[in-house]
């Protein structure tokens, strides 16, 4: 494979001045463009959904499905000679990363922090050819732009693969590092990025549900599998049990008609509530909970609880499910079992 390497040449750090806030997304007051992948792109946008802290939580098998994703694309080739085209140019966000102990000072400190984006600036084209670093921190603290770290940040990018969209990139580092990084990211991302940093969240999922509405798809239903639960609008209560029975802790199991809700408690004990779904609408379940127990090993203690609701499925596909619950709680899931 011919190398396409990025020397990355420094200059002083600089913080730079907070930006404008942008325009919030109104639902149905804006029009949310879909962004488009190959089919072998897709897999590693697939891949790469849920894993937080940009590779830093990720499990072994979610880093073997994002490895065997980059390398069919480094196999399958993008653009011929990506650094002397002009689809490098631009602002690029860094999705995910691999972090061995040799990694760059601004990798140890930064790139694992959800709250933090972090950016990669390719001017190659301009009397000042330069790669800069960027970590944004907030709208009001502004953004770190790193140029000059002395001789441990010397080294160079090996761009394996630039989509012919120019939105997505593989890059492998001199210290062993892959990067991934996106132009512009897709919706599904945008909100589990904003779950993570705990901004716009929202915001997020008006666009995702818009986005799902404007496509013409069918209407979601409620997929089988296991779901953890990322982020719900309720602020939890004092009582475990109480935010259990209500969802807003663990995971949600979906099988054959059935849910189950199962929480780690604590030293091997779980909770388990289990009940019945029914689809009464398009988008709409009654569910009923009604058969809940402690569990530790092969022992249970049941308890006398019950919970029933209707559940309405906002957005859904094999990944991602948003879905409005309990006393009209928003939640948001992510599937962690493999795909069917």
């Amino acid at each position: 494979m011919a190398l396409n390497l990025l020397n990355l040449g420094f200059h002083p750090s600089t913080l730079v001045s907070p930006k404008p806030l942008k325009d919030r997304f109104v639902l149905g007051c804006s029009r949310v463009q879909q962004i488009s992948f190959t089919e072998s792109e897709n897999s590693l946008i697939e891949a790469l959904l849920g894993i937080q802290g940009r590779g830093r939580s990720s499990s072994p098998q979610q880093l073997n499905a994002v490895e065997r994703a980059v390398q069919v694309l480094e196999r399958l080739g993008g653009v011929p000679d990506p650094t002397n085209s002009n689809l490098i140019e631009g602002r690029w966000q860094l999705i995910f990363t691999t972090r061995p102990g040799t990694a760059s000072p601004i990798q140890r400190t930064f790139v694992g922090v959800d709250f933090f984006s972090v950016f990669q600036e390719v001017y190659l084209r301009t009397n000042d050819p330069r790669v800069c670093n960027i970590v944004s921190f907030s709208d009001a603290i502004g953004e770190l732009k790193v140029e000059l770290l002395g001789d441990e940040a010397k080294g160079w990018l090996d761009t394996t693969y630039l989509s012919n969209s120019g939105n997505l990139r593989i890059s492998r580092g001199n210290k062993g590092t892959t990067f991934v990084l996106q132009k512009q990211t897709e919706p599904r991302q945008k909100l589990l990025t904003a779950i993570s940093s705990g901004k716009g969240i929202k915001e997020a999922i008006e666009e995702l549900i818009s986005l799902k509405q404007n496509s013409g798809q069918e209407e979601p239903e409620l997929e089988e599998g296991e779901w953890q639960m990322m982020w719900n609008s309720q602020t939890v209560t004092d009582s475990w049990i109480e935010n259990a029975v209500n969802g807003l802790m663990g995971k949600q199991i979906i099988k054959d008609g059935r849910i189950k809700i199962l929480v780690d408690i604590l030293l091997g004990l779980k909770f388990s509530m289990t009940g019945n779904f029914v689809k009464t609408g398009s988008r709409l379940y009654d569910v009923t909970m009604d058969d809940a127990a402690i569990i530790g090993g092969p022992f249970g203690y049941p308890l006398q609880v019950k919970n029933k609701f209707i559940l309405e499925l906002l957005y859904s596909d094999e990944k991602l499910r948003v879905s409005r619950g309990y006393n009209n709680i928003l939640f948001v899931h992510a599937r962690t079992d493999a795909l069917r």
